[in-house]
């Protein structure tokens, strides 16, 4: 299930909470003719510089599963995702 609302914190500098509650369904919305933009972007990209489109995606997809997840905080040592 996909939730409503997001809550935000951030720790201000005198010490209090900042919290922001953001609505997920009007912020995916508003998002999704962007995602359709870089998908095409990235498409064009891949012809030009003649590269195939899902070795590039795999790649992506190895780059991302090496990077720690946020927030998270791993003691063992892991090489940088770049």
């Amino acid at each position: 299930m996909m939730p409503q609302l997001v809550t935000y914190r951030q720790r201000r500098r005198d010490g209090r909470w900042l919290r922001l509650h953001v609505p997920v369904i009007p912020v995916v919305l508003l998002l999704s003719p962007l995602l359709l933009i870089v998908v095409l972007a990235g498409l064009v990209a891949c012809l030009v510089f003649r590269i195939s489109p899902v070795g590039a995606l795999r790649g992506a997809g190895r780059c991302c599963a090496r990077c720690p997840a946020p927030g998270s905080r791993s003691t063992t040592a892991r090489r940088p995702c770049w």
